[in-house]
């Protein structure tokens, strides 16, 4: 039977959009029970995000699994009494608003402190709950811009390019937010007492930089394009293929690297990539836009030279090694359409057998228990 090592954590969650919601998703699967705290007039404006599943958005059906809504008007002095005389019910509260927010509706930590001692209380924010940009409205763009990342993703033409994922809000809040609402659970358990945990999305991006951070350490400035894992090298390189497509190379290291040579056949005279690595570059780039995607596919198999040519979503999806890997086979559902759960960085030890589990639907106010438990 599949381990559930949060079972019997009870999960009070305010927040919206990505950050906490990815955040109480995972303590979920890991066997927590979530209640999730919406406004009334409509809820978490994720459910009317593009694209559109049964009576929600997709995306607010994948970060909502198996949690548990209720509708609270916050600013309504009945319903905050009523949020307090809930929290002896709960081990973890995770909000995301403004500094000060909370504290104003009269639900900060010292107040729910009060009734749970040993409460773990979570805030993700974007710059954190002290310092000048505390109040400071930002989304995951603005955090890359100022720390730094997004000035190193600049194109040839100078310009830093949209990353595909938002970093931010998920490696810089959801995953910490995770890492030490554990961690806190720990203390707590140890010492009766609990933790206001500060969750600043954009301090965390700096762990997610320590090349960059050597290089300035050591008074150079990082080349935005320039360096090893960001275009500097043709030993970590996107290369367009002849038929439109295109090899992600990564053979950095020199075993790799040889393979890599032998395979594209590049030249002895351009194998030292120290000596002039944009010739190298260049010669790698016009011979892989030689060939179409398959020859490489079947050039590289079993070759190990770190290249894989880069997949659609669809065929990630259906990748036969993630499928083997179980990623895909629970379900969520919202009415009566479903469709693959998003996967969550749990290890297999610690997930759920497959199943198929339903996001919250919209409640009326005012007509929920707000007690932890079925």
């Amino acid at each position: 039977m599949t381990i559930q090592p949060l079972e019997g954590i009870n999960v009070l969650d305010f927040s919206t959009l990505l950050p906490g919601p990815l955040a109480s998703l995972i303590l979920a699967e890991a066997g927590a029970e979530v209640v999730k705290v919406e406004r009334p007039g409509g809820g978490d404006d994720m459910r009317r995000f593009a694209p559109d599943f049964g009576a929600d958005s997709g995306c607010f059906v994948l970060l909502n699994r198996g949690k548990r809504s209720i509708t609270v008007d916050l600013k309504d002095k009945r319903e905050q009494a009523r949020i307090l005389e809930s929290v002896a019910s709960y081990d973890v509260v995770i909000e995301q608003f403004r500094p000060g927010v909370m504290d104003r509706l009269g639900l900060g930590y010292n107040a729910m402190r009060a009734i749970r001692p040993d409460l773990v209380y979570c805030s993700i924010t974007g710059y954190g709950q002290n310092g000048p940009k505390r109040l400071v409205a930002g989304h995951d763009l603005n955090y890359l811009a100022e720390t730094g990342m997004l000035g190193l993703s600049r194109g040839s033409d100078g310009k830093p390019g949209l990353p595909p994922g938002l970093i931010a809000d998920i490696g810089g809040g959801a995953l910490p937010a995770v890492l030490n609402i554990l961690l806190a659970l720990r203390h707590a358990q140890a010492t009766g007492q609990g933790v206001r945990l500060d969750i600043a999305m954009a301090d965390n991006l700096f762990s997610w930089q320590y090349t960059a951070l050597a290089l300035a350490a050591l008074g150079r400035q990082p080349r935005p394009g320039g360096e090893l894992n960001t275009g500097g090298s043709p030993r970590y390189q996107v290369y367009p293929t002849a038929d439109g497509r295109f090899i992600a190379a990564a053979p950095m290291e020199q075993p790799f690297w040889n393979n890599f040579c032998d395979v594209i056949g590049l030249a002895p005279s351009l194998r030292d990539d120290d000596t002039v690595p944009e010739r190298t570059l260049a010669e790698v780039a016009r011979l892989i836009g030689m060939r179409d995607s398959t020859h490489w596919r079947e050039a590289f198999r079993d070759k190990d030279v770190c290249c894989s040519v880069v997949a659609t979503m669809d065929e990630a999806l259906a990748d036969p090694h993630f499928r083997a890997r179980g990623l895909f086979e629970s379900t969520v559902a919202s009415g009566d359409a479903a469709m693959p759960a998003l996967p969550v960085p749990l290890a297999p030890a610690f997930r759920q057998a497959p199943a198929r589990k339903s996001s919250p639907t919209y409640a009326c106010p005012g007509t929920e228990t707000i007690e932890a438990g079925p």
